[in-house]
């Protein structure tokens, strides 16, 4: 009988994070002279979130701005955050080689044991494409994914395009 609450209390345990977040993409491109590094997520819970953005480079790990963490000093002039529903931007002014690194976007729900979710992303000054139309097409491809497979089943109902 224990036994069978405590697979019980797990289980819930488990679904309640499972249901409560989930981080979408982490995506980073360049906006004028500032690095933007995008973050969207699901937040199911009625939970506030707690957040940290960070920098990796050269083993060392640099908490850029934070709910979680103390935010590094060096940083506090250059970061600007942008929090909207299911998205959070980071801005980075004056983005420089000197700053090229692993960007994490780490997410938690308030309250919530064992809820830490979190992708990072590798930049390069040099392979980043400006913010725009175009890094929004790259960026959201999932629409355009759906109607790429979506076409044989319109061929196939006799579908026709204008």
């Amino acid at each position: 009988m224990l036994s069978s609450k405590i697979g019980i209390a797990v289980l819930l345990t488990v679904l309640q994070v499972t249901y409560g977040q989930k981080m979408n993409s982490l995506t980073a491109c360049l906006a004028d002279k500032s690095l933007r590094v995008d973050c969207r997520y699901e937040n199911n819970t009625k939970s506030p979130l707690q957040y940290e953005f960070s920098l990796t480079r050269e083993k060392q790990k640099h908490v850029l701005n934070s709910t979680i963490g103390v935010p590094e000093h060096a940083y506090r002039n250059r970061v600007n955050l942008s929090i909207f529903h299911n998205y959070m931007a980071l801005y980075l002014k004056d983005f420089s080689q000197k700053d090229e690194g692993v960007y994490a976007c780490e997410l938690r729900a308030s309250g919530i044991p064992n809820s830490l979710v979190s992708k990072n992303i590798t930049v390069y000054k040099d392979k980043l494409q400006t913010c725009g139309v175009m890094s929004l097409l790259v960026q959201n491809t999932s629409w355009l994914l759906l109607l790429l497979l979506s076409l044989p089943l319109l061929q196939a109902t006799d579908f026709e395009c204008l």
